[in-house]
């Protein structure tokens, strides 16, 4: 397991700039050639890169499940997360959400009146609308950072509840008569914080575990619920 874990770190690395021989990823790895190949045979056979004579790539996507894959072998937390770029981190919360049985849309973005808002990621699982903002930093949300973190998303759900019917079509939503929208931040490391203001700071290893027990903590979760059938437009109901 040790050796896998250090054959998809390796992996992480020299592919961050794009594709790379196999014999470099070889090379570039502490274990012998005979093990790095043994692992590399396991990977490809769950499709974590693709490779074109002898030249391995890796797409955002897959960089995601090697992350996670590292992760769960005992991979360093910091280390694998410097690895990561931005659309990766946001990919590895919309493979959690879709796990969960959510339909996840990346970078949604959208108008109110003059304002263009973007949320980082969006599940869907009727009747709940999970908005995730991602914050990649390397170090966990501390109280000050934290608060004003979660205004602005809170503002940012608002919005797209405020405009939500203009959307029904583009994010799928023509059969839900009302929604429940729930702000949430997703961080790369455990913080001092797990609920702030009633909206859940959650580490992104611990986020496929804590999105399954959403519809328990409903109670305790900031809320926005709204009617999302045609000509209402206005919010019924903050919690």
């Amino acid at each position: 397991m040790i050796a896998e874990r250090d054959v998809l770190i390796s992996l992480l690395r020299v592919t961050q700039r794009g594709p790379v021989s196999r014999t470099l990823l070889v090379k570039s790895t502490r274990a012998t050639a005979e093990v790095v190949e043994r692992a590399l045979e396991k990977f490809e056979q769950l499709s974590l890169f693709d490779e074109y004579r002898g030249v391995i790539e890796v797409s955002p996507k897959q960089r995601a499940k090697i992350t996670t894959r590292a992760l769960e072998l005992g991979a360093d937390l910091e280390h694998v997360c410097r690895l990561l770029s931005w659309a990766e981190f946001e990919m590895i919360t919309a493979q959690a959400l879709e796990a969960n049985g959510y339909r996840a849309i990346n970078n949604f973005r959208f108008k109110r009146g003059k304002e263009r808002r973007e949320i980082d990621v969006i599940g869907l699982d009727k009747p709940l609308i999970i908005c995730a903002d991602c914050k990649h930093w390397k170090r966990g949300l501390r109280t000050a950072t934290a608060l004003k973190t979660i205004e602005a998303q809170i503002e940012r759900t608002k919005a797209l509840a405020d405009v939500l019917p203009r959307y029904l079509r583009e994010i799928e939503l023509e059969n839900w008569e009302t929604a429940t929208l729930l702000p949430m931040v997703i961080s790369l490391l455990p913080g001092q914080n797990k609920l702030v203001n009633r909206v859940p700071v959650v580490p992104v290893l611990q986020l496929q575990d804590f999105i399954s027990e959403v519809p328990l903590k409903l109670d305790v979760l900031y809320q926005i619920r709204r009617k999302i059938k045609p000509h209402q437009g206005e919010i019924d109901k903050y919690l």
